[in-house]
């Protein structure tokens, strides 16, 4: 059977870029893979994958139904697959009301987490939802936050229980089940040749050198911007202005005023001291 990677991260934290690298990667052509053919990281909540694995409408089924039967949908995405699978997703580690994994081990080949510093994440994440850097704080520290939770209209994603920054990010680092390879956002900035590197070790992937630098080359932040300034890109919110944005380092210690940072290492503080962001 076919086993699963999961691409796990909370928004806004490198998930995207490292699933066009990884695009570029296995595709080995001689020029980039469209952002809108991303096809090595589907996201793990598609409304769309979960019917067609299920074979039973998601919209006749209530949210926490939907869950209890997402791990098995797991099972069978991974049995009826004979080349390697990648599932982006944003979902914290979380069990079902039964108390079954909402990612099964039994599937899971090993999970990359993509972690940055929340300072930067809210920056980012502010703009990616059109919001407030005040909304996005309050989002990341809310126990209860969701994705498409809302029951005024059907989205296209099913309902990904992320709760806070911090909860997402121990959540996913200190569950035992499934082998976690962790990338911080800034590595994947300051070496990434080394950091991405790593990541295809850990995915078994075989190691080439110069593929690796041409993939790196094709899914530079420039050039991801370039093709979404070209082309669009469909994965882009359509309040946000763009999807890839800045990407910079240290831009929240910038930007966020004082009491924002407080609050922030407030909500955060033991996981950014864990992850070296203190």
């Amino acid at each position: 059977m076919t086993r699963i990677f999961w691409l796990a991260s909370y928004p806004k934290s490198g998930n995207t870029w490292f699933r066009a690298f990884l695009c570029n990667y296995i595709a080995d052509k001689d020029q980039p893979v469209s952002i809108n053919e991303l096809d090595s990281g589907t996201i793990a909540s598609s409304r769309q994958l979960f019917d067609r694995a299920i074979g039973i409408e998601s919209s006749d089924l209530t949210a926490d139904e939907i869950d209890d039967l997402r791990c098995e949908a797991y099972r069978r995405i991974a049995a009826e697959s004979s080349i390697p699978i990648y599932l982006k997703v944003h979902d914290a580690y979380c069990r079902t009301r039964s108390g079954a994994a909402l990612f099964p081990a039994d599937v899971s080949a090993g999970v990359i987490y993509f972690v940055r510093n929340p300072l930067d994440v809210a920056v980012s994440f502010a703009h990616h939802a059109a919001k407030s850097f005040e909304d996005a704080i309050d989002r990341m520290g809310d126990p209860d936050f969701t994705f498409a939770g809302g029951d005024e209209r059907l989205h296209h994603q099913l309902r990904q229980r992320l709760g806070t920054w911090s909860e997402h990010v121990t959540g996913w680092l200190d569950q035992c089940d499934i082998p976690v390879h962790l990338m911080r956002y800034e590595d994947m900035r300051r070496d990434p040749f080394q950091t991405f590197r790593n990541a295809l070790s850990f995915l078994s992937q075989p190691v080439h050198d110069e593929r690796i630098r041409r993939a790196l080359d094709f899914s530079s932040f420039d050039r991801l911007r370039q093709q979404e300034q070209a082309g669009g890109f469909r994965e882009k919110p359509p309040r946000a202005k763009e999807f890839f944005r800045s990407g910079k380092i240290g831009e929240g210690r910038e930007v966020l005023d004082d009491q924002q940072i407080v609050q922030l290492r407030r909500d955060h503080g033991p996981a950014m001291s864990r992850l070296g962001y203190v």
